[in-house]
């Protein structure tokens, strides 16, 4: 067995709360009557809609597309007719354009889709045709169009692929029941990722609190020697991109750069899994893995929903609240959105909804500051969390650039250990909103 476990330096060990559903396999989920597919499903410019009311769309039909380079289509999840196309809430809590679907039940497949193929017949330039066609975007949460990512300028030689199966956020397990469940979608996606980027040496990291998955993967890879299956140290952020390439490769990637710098390219395994199905099976990026969980929840599930079904449904087929929920959390409890309403559609990047209760949903007023450093200590990227959270409070926006708060990658380790419950994680965030809209105007 592997004994050797990587590891970056800071972070934090937060309460997993993974055994809601990390023995539960993956369930389909009931066809939504109506689906409620956003056109904002990914970092980079929306889609405009290529449909209209009253029009009839087949599952997987394209019906969202952008010519913008960072950015990619969107297809549908059922087959049905175009009840409308406006404005809706999504998860983000703005406002942005909506086609809504009402199924037919049908889930009469397209044409243009759904035609298998043999991956190791085709070139790098097809495999990337492909992955931008049919819409793969970051599972993983950041959500960024993975054909952007898998086409570096020519300057950037990447020469490692890497798979990233931490999943460290607590309570989510749909990456972990994804490699449980199909080990072998995995190591083919991080083969085709490899072909993309014509390189031959990958890694497929996974934390050692799942060993299950370690070991499916591992025999799914077998005596392939291109690709290592490694181990993690268990431990937040460890799922961070930038935090598993100094682990495993002890290489840094500069302030303001992308992996690409160092020569890499990240990947989550569900997006891996994405690309497979693509590119074998012809299938488009319409549904995931996620996991509902929490002690608000009646019945905690992974679940296989389609994109566009609303959060309410999937309350639903879960048993409902366990009494009255205190917080809905759209992702996990570091990183997740809070939502003000069930009435909100998944989206590709939906990979988990934490529904905590009251108790658990409870926040204790900050006090005043400390100065105890433990948010130096634990924070993954090196920064001082204290001064660019109190320069952003006082709305000093310039000192907290020149601290590096656009580096801050928003894991919430300060918060979380910070003895004063300090807003830390929250203003540092506002301030590279500020920093990034100044820039922008410039």
């Amino acid at each position: 067995m592997e004994s050797k476990r990587y590891t970056f330096k800071g972070g934090v060990h937060v309460p997993h709360n993974k055994h809601f559903t990390e023995n539960k396999q993956v369930e389909l989920a009931k066809d939504p009557e109506v689906v409620y597919i956003s056109m904002q499903q990914h970092i980079g410019a929306p889609c405009a809609p290529l449909v209209n009311k009253g029009d009839y769309v087949k599952l997987g039909q394209k019906i969202g597309e952008s010519n913008a380079f960072v950015s990619s289509p969107i297809h549908s999840s059922v087959s049905g007719t175009v009840k409308d196309v406006g404005k809706m809430v999504g998860t983000s809590g703005l406002k942005n354009d909506f086609i809504i679907i009402e199924s037919d039940g049908k889930n009469e497949k397209s044409e243009e889709y759904f035609n298998e193929r043999n991956w190791e017949d085709l070139n790098y330039e097809e495999v990337l045709a492909i992955i931008k066609d049919s819409g793969i975007t970051g599972m993983g949460g950041a959500s960024f169009p993975t054909v952007v990512k898998l086409s570096p300028p020519p300057d950037k030689k990447v020469d490692t692929v890497i798979l990233n199966g931490a999943e460290c956020e607590p309570y989510l397990t749909s990456d972990y029941r994804l490699m449980v469940e199909s080990p072998r979608n995995v190591y083919i996606g991080c083969r085709i990722i490899m072909k993309a980027l014509k390189v031959d040496k990958g890694y497929i990291a996974i934390e050692d609190n799942k060993m299950e998955a370690y070991e499916k993967i591992k025999e799914a890879v077998g005596s392939d020697e291109s690709v290592k299956v490694v181990l993690l140290k268990t431990k937040y952020p460890q799922g961070d991109e930038k935090r598993i390439i100094d682990a495993l490769l002890n290489r840094q990637v500069p302030s303001g750069g992308l992996p690409a710098d160092v020569g890499c390219v990240v990947d989550n395994v569900a997006t891996a899994n994405a690309i497979y199905e693509a590119v074998v099976e012809g299938k488009p990026l319409y549904e995931r893995i996620m996991t509902v969980t929490g002690d608000g929840i009646k019945e905690p599930k992974n679940l296989k929903i389609k994109v566009g079904t609303k959060f309410s449904e999937i309350i639903e087929q879960c048993g409902g609240f366990s009494g009255n929920p205190g917080k809905i959390i759209a992702g996990g409890p570091m990183m997740g959105i809070a939502q003000g309403s069930t009435d909100i559609a998944a989206v590709k990047a939906s990979g988990g909804l934490l529904i905590l209760n009251e108790e658990e949903a409870f926040y204790p007023e900050p006090s005043n500051c400390l100065k105890c450093g433990k948010c130096l200590d634990v924070c993954p990227v090196h920064l001082q969390p204290i001064f660019i959270s109190g320069y952003a409070l006082n709305k000093n926006f310039e000192m907290a650039e020149k601290y590096n708060a656009l580096d801050c990658v928003e894991c919430g380790s300060c918060s979380f250990i910070c003895p004063a419950n300090r807003p830390l994680v929250e203003s540092i965030r506002f301030s590279k909103r500020q920093i990034l809209a100044k820039n922008k105007k410039k």
